[in-house]
């Protein structure tokens, strides 16, 4: 992926290195900055390395999360 087709700011991103999904935060320094969608500290990606986020995986973290969510509420209950 060429620095022109980084992902916009606020569309999520695929770390090919390890997997992971995030949001778009910024650029900084050459690398494109990503966040888990749950929050949380972000990362940084050289470029080379952003794939495609599929919509069907950014459905499923974020009904994961939500999951994740709710069974705490209940704990907390």
């Amino acid at each position: 992926m060429s620095w022109g087709d980084a992902p916009a700011v606020g569309s999520y991103a695929l770390d090919v290195r390890d997997g992971r999904l995030g949001e778009v935060m910024g650029r900084e320094g050459g690398r494109v900055q990503l966040r888990p969608l749950g929050g949380g500290r972000e990362w940084d990606v050289p470029p080379e390395y952003l794939g495609e986020a599929a919509p069907a995986d950014v459905l499923r973290e974020r009904v994961r999360l939500l999951n994740r969510d709710a069974r705490r509420r209940v704990e907390l209950g």
